[in-house]
């Protein structure tokens, strides 16, 4: 059984579209479908600049 410290687990819904698209992204995007979603995810918030925001944001507090 895997490490589940420190993860989180959330339940979506998709439509049969979007879940075609998200089988066909397997293997390369993740193994499994978790990991396709993540993926998906992280590069979501990565083009939106979200995840440099953040890590900039809490670099500066570091640093007052």
């Amino acid at each position: 059984m895997p490490d589940t410290k420190g993860t989180k687990k959330v339940q979506v819904t998709f439509t049969n579209e979007q879940w075609d698209l998200i089988k066909n992204l397997k293997g390369s995007f993740g193994d499994n479908n978790a990991d396709v979603v993540r993926t998906i995810v992280l590069a979501w918030l990565a083009e939106k600049s979200f995840i440099s925001e953040v890590v900039k944001e809490k670099m500066d507090s570091l640093e007052r």
